[in-house]
């Protein structure tokens, strides 16, 4: 019971922060990804790799410039200044604005597939019907891309629970405050309790296979007729 009781902090952390980062990224990600699928600016693909940077940059380079930004210099630290604090930097605030930055383009991309899939006779239809722009947007093209945003809350909630680079670089490993499960697996394996990282690393092995399960019956139930 001690040992289950030592686990919750850091398991109940991890979902109260995945919980918060996909909500945040769904409402950030929805008009980028509306932008990106229908507009014809040239600039268009120069904004989708600069938000595609955190797929490809390593974890400690993405975290190292998030840190700098959540830092006292930073334009985390003037915000944190508006409630006395100097930094945003080791709280679970910077946490959630570093998840958020690393996990954007997990959830933007099926958005914008999803998006782009809809294409122009639906809304063409609904413009004919007297619907305005936004009226097309919430009555037609959200309902129509909803797999995507399915697809995007599943891997968007996954890719924060299994974060844990940029995780430790702007969060470091403080008990009730910023230690996660990836980071407390990491604590548990360097001071050798090898019994509590077994039940944490073995619980995100059962986590990883309903999220790939989720994703391939989410393909299946959305996927158009054979042909």
């Amino acid at each position: 019971m001690d040992t289950l009781a030592n686990l919750w902090p850091p398991v109940r952390l991890t979902l109260e922060l995945a919980s918060i980062t996909t909500l945040t990224l769904l409402v950030v990600a929805t008009p980028l990804a509306w932008w990106l699928a229908r507009s014809k600016a040239r600039a268009r693909e120069i904004v989708a790799t600069l938000v595609s940077l955190p797929l490809v940059l390593p974890p400690t380079v993405l975290g190292f410039y998030i840190l700098i930004a959540l830092g006292p210099d930073g334009p985390g630290g003037w915000l944190a200044s508006l409630w006395g604090a100097n930094t945003l930097a080791f709280t679970f605030t910077g946490l959630v604005i570093g998840s958020v930055v690393a996990a954007l383009p997990t959830v933007l991309q099926p958005i914008r597939n999803a998006f782009q899939a809809v294409g122009d006779r639906p809304l063409e239809a609904a413009a004919t019907l007297r619907a305005s722009p936004w009226q097309a947007f919430w009555r037609v093209a959200l309902p129509l891309a909803s797999p995507g945003f399915l697809s995007a809350a599943v891997l968007g909630f996954s890719h924060t629970v299994g974060n844990f680079g940029v995780v430790l670089m702007i969060g470091g490993n403080i008990p009730g405050r910023t230690r996660v499960m990836s980071t407390a697996i990491f604590d548990y394996v360097e001071t050798m309790r090898w019994s509590e990282a077994n039940i944490l690393a073995g619980s995100m092995v059962v986590f990883a296979f309903v999220v790939i399960l989720s994703m391939i019956l989410i393909e299946k139930r959305f996927a158009g007729p054979r042909v």
